[in-house]
């Protein structure tokens, strides 16, 4: 198909040949797909997240923690009847919801897989840069959304991850997911059954860019609307970006701003998450 699924809009003919700027064809390449217990307790749970992690990405960060199977494309490509059976599978392992990780390039398909629709709530986690198109598919099929909010900065969003209009893109992104699912909903057992939570990764020697994606979220949202999750865990990787980890005090001083906007619903981190150890391998499990 000639490609217009992400903002970027390249125009790729993705027929199995040809990738697009995502690096991968129309086909889902697979990297893994498991229950996963690292994310945030309202999507973990208990019992894991079904977490299917999708190869390729459409956008360039330079400190992905998953540059693996994002800029390296591991994974093993599957059938859409494949991918259907693997969240039954998942399903079938008492998961709380369906973990679906960089899955946007490959939306046709997913959008396929996803009928029937699962017992289970579908989690779309995303970087944020989304293409409102494509989001307005997913209505009805994805009850959580998961997006980054990482720039304000258009600079620093060309620089890390070589996309100047992100802003723009994941405000509209993001104020589109909420459009769809409302103010968040937890279920008995405290996990999110429905809405919105943005997660935000603090980087060292940033503050200012922080300060102004809580501003926006302060400005965009009612108590009660979305759940936020300010992330500590940025490791250097050599590939560019700050070549240091984030230090207790720069992350402080981001809880105590987030705290002083009234942003009470969500979640902060260890700076211990910054450990390799929580990320999974990429090892084909499950697919």
């Amino acid at each position: 198909m000639i490609c217009s699924l992400c903002p970027r809009k390249c125009g790729a003919l993705r027929d199995g040949t040809h990738a697009g700027f995502c690096g991968v064809g129309d086909r889902p390449v697979v990297s893994r797909a498991a229950p996963h217990f690292w994310e945030e307790p309202c999507i973990s749970g208990t019992r894991g997240s079904g977490a299917v992690f999708f190869a390729g990405c459409t956008l360039r960060c330079v400190f992905c923690q998953n540059a693996d199977i994002s800029a390296g494309g591991r994974g093993k490509v599957i059938s859409t009847d494949r991918l259907r059976e693997i969240f039954r599978e998942l399903e079938g392992q008492g998961v709380h919801n369906l973990n679906l990780v960089t899955a946007s390039h490959f939306l046709p398909a997913v959008l396929e897989a996803l009928e029937p629709k699962p017992a289970v709530p579908v989690v779309w986690n995303s970087g944020g840069y989304e293409a409102i198109p494509a989001l307005r598919a997913l209505e009805g099929k994805a009850q959580v959304y998961l997006p980054d909010m990482k720039y304000m900065d258009a600079g620093l969003a060309e620089r890390l991850s070589g996309a100047a209009d992100y802003p723009e893109v994941a405000k509209a992104a993001i104020l589109e997911m909420f459009r769809q699912t409302g103010p968040y909903v937890l279920d008995g057992d405290g996990m999110l059954v429905r809405g919105v939570m943005i997660r935000h990764l603090v980087l060292p020697g940033e503050p200012d860019n922080t300060f102004a994606v809580l501003d926006w979220i302060r400005e965009s949202f009612r108590d009660g609307d979305v759940l936020v999750s300010l992330m500590g865990q940025y490791t250097p990787n050599g590939r560019g970006g700050p070549d240091r980890r984030l230090t207790q005090e720069e992350y402080q001083r981001a809880v105590d701003y987030m705290a002083a906007l009234g942003l009470l619903e969500g979640y902060t981190q260890e700076l211990s998450s910054a450990e390799a150890g929580y990320t999974p391998p990429f090892d084909g499990t499950g697919v």
